[in-house]
């Protein structure tokens, strides 16, 4: 086959690939389709990005146009998207818009639910109705919170279970038979594992541990309430991004950058070295004090185990939101110097049962 042949043939072959290739795309984008314009309305949109599919009946048939601001304060974010017109029979002005994600924490889309037979056609650039997204951070805190309560419930029933055993009140007077308390402390200890278990099941501890730290409550054991009066021998200071995989997690990427910090407290004496992580101006202030709590924790747990230190001496302290820059995110490891005034270690808080405004 002549060499002009074979060339021309493997261009021919060249750009069929890549009129396909534009071809999927576009159909994907609904570039090549006939589209219409839809729009709803919410007051956040929950980390949804232009592009984003949008669903019908969980079937691909649109995509995320734009996201706009609100021009007031009080006003909802706009979300701007293309349907197929082929949807135009099912979609109705009574549908609504739902932020969701795919599996826990994945990519955010957006579901458009059917509408009544009786309702009117969606004409181009209607606004439909919509649903508050749902915030997995939030639902966890909750969650967390509510099994915390049910824990305390659970040793309250046991410390009464136990007076009334041992004959105290009225109610123990009349109760003899062992095998009743013996039935309620069994259930109370049913009780304690299966709060337990739940706190620890494998949703809970995912979620947390995608965000760099097991458990919120292990956030507050080694926390100061503020910085030693003492002198500072040093302070290492670390931008966000020398240390954390994304801005919005704990997670570590380049842990080699803290072995200075190591090799120094390994080397050096000193009264308390602290922690402290903080955050810039934006973004919701519970977030980010948990976030700059758990920054801090997972430093703190990479020195301690990676290096020979008194891990009472090594503290933590989250900021959350500082200053008024933005871009102030940032974590710091001040090195106290030793302290004749320092407390024993038995005022040393162990569980943030007391607080420690000193070297140990």
């Amino acid at each position: 086959m002549p060499k002009e042949v074979r060339l021309g043939l493997f261009i021919a072959f060249t750009l069929g690939l890549l009129c396909t290739g534009v071809f999927l795309i576009g159909s994907r984008q609904t570039l090549f389709q006939s589209t219409y314009k839809v729009k709803a309305e919410f007051q956040n949109v929950s980390g949804l990005g232009g592009g984003a599919p949008v669903r019908v009946g969980g079937i691909y048939k649109g995509t995320v146009r734009n996201i706009v601001l609100p021009s007031r304060p009080d006003g909802k974010v706009t979300v701007v998207m293309d349907l197929q017109r082929a949807t135009r029979d099912i979609l109705k002005k009574d549908s609504v818009a739902a932020i969701k994600a795919e599996g826990l924490i994945g990519d955010k889309y957006v579901e458009i639910s059917f509408g009544s037979s009786d309702a009117e056609k969606l004409k181009d650039g209607d606004i439909i109705g919509s649903e508050p997204p749902l915030d997995i951070a939030d639902l966890f805190v909750k969650t967390n919170q509510i099994l915390g309560s049910a824990q305390n419930a659970v040793s309250n029933m046991e410390s009464i279970t136990s007076k009334i055993d041992q004959g105290g009140g009225s109610i123990g007077a009349l109760i003899n038979d062992k095998s009743v308390y013996t039935q309620a402390s069994k259930a109370a200890t049913n009780l304690s594992e299966s709060t337990e278990a739940l706190k620890h099941n494998f949703l809970v501890r995912g979620f947390f541990k995608n965000r760099g730290y097991d458990d919120s409550s292990e956030l507050a054991k080694h926390r100061i309430a503020k910085l030693p009066a003492g002198p500072v021998l040093k302070t290492f200071m670390f931008e966000e991004k020398q240390l954390f995989d994304k801005p919005d997690t704990a997670k570590l990427k380049n842990e080699k950058a803290l072995n200075e910090v190591g090799s120094y407290l390994e080397q050096h004496q000193f009264g308390l070295a602290v922690v402290v992580s903080s955050a810039g101006a934006k973004g919701d202030s519970e977030k980010e004090r948990v976030l700059t709590e758990a920054r801090a924790t997972v430093v703190r747990q990479y020195l301690v185990k990676n290096f020979k230190l008194d891990d009472l001496r090594i503290r933590t302290m989250g900021l959350g939101k500082t200053g008024t820059d933005s871009d102030s995110r940032k974590l710091e490891v001040m090195v106290y110097a030793v302290d004749n005034d320092t407390p024993p270690r038995s005022q040393i808080n162990r569980g943030n049962k007391a607080e420690v405004h000193g070297p140990p």
